[in-house]
C-alpha cells in the first residue's frame, strides 16, 4: 500500500469516499445529506488541507488531512473506504498524519471523532478531552480527542 500526497482532481472522489465511510456507520440518507457539505473537499482544499491518500494497485483506499497551523493543529478528516476498514487503512493513515504533523511542528493535533471511531482513535493513543459541536447536524455533540505527534500506537510503544 502506497501513502502518497493527494491530487487536487481527486477532489470529487476523496468527497464521495468520505460520504461512504460515513455511511459504514449505518445513518441515513437524511444524515448524510446534513453532512455533505462538510465532507467535500474542493480541488483547492487538497494542497491546503495537506491530503494524503491511501492507495493500493491505483484503487484510493482511504484518505486524511492535517490542517491548522503550528503548534496545534487538527486531523481534520481521515475516512476509509468501507471494504477496506478493518485492514490497517486508518492506522497508515494517522501514522502518516503523524509524522507529518511532527515535521512540520506541531505539538498535538485536536480531532472531532466520530462517535463509532472513538475507540480506534483510543487505541492509537488519542485522548478524549471533551466534546466539540457538530458542524453538520444542530444540536450534535462528537467527542475531541488530542494526539500527539511523537506519541506512537501503543502496539509501537511495547
Amino acid at each position: 500500500m502506497l501513502i502518497r500526497a493527494a491530487r487536487p482532481e481527486e477532489a470529487a472522489i476523496l468527497s464521495e469516499l468520505a460520504l461512504r465511510s460515513k455511511g459504514h456507520w449505518g445513518y441515513d440518507e437524511g444524515f448524510l445529506a446534513l453532512c455533505r457539505e462538510e465532507l467535500t473537499l474542493q480541488p483547492s482544499d487538497v494542497e491546503q488541507r495537506r491530503t494524503a491518500v491511501a492507495e493500493n494497485q491505483g484503487r484510493i483506499l482511504g484518505f486524511v488531512t492535517v490542517q491548522g497551523d503550528p503548534p496545534d493543529g487538527e486531523l481534520g478528516m481521515l475516512f476509509v473506504d468501507p471494504p477496506a476498514i478493518g485492514g490497517g487503512v486508518g492506522r497508515l493513515l494517522l501514522e502518516h498524519a503523524l509524522v507529518v504533523a511532527e515535521a512540520i511542528g506541531f505539538k498535538q493535533l485536536e480531532i472531532g471523532a466520530e462517535p463509532h471511531a472513538e475507540a480506534f482513535y483510543r487505541a492509537m493513543g488519542a485522548t478524549r478531552i471533551g466534546t466539540v459541536p457538530s458542524g453538520s447536524i444542530p444540536g450534535r455533540e462528537l467527542p475531541l480527542m488530542t494526539i500527539e505527534p511523537t506519541r506512537r500506537s501503543p502496539q509501537e510503544q511495547s
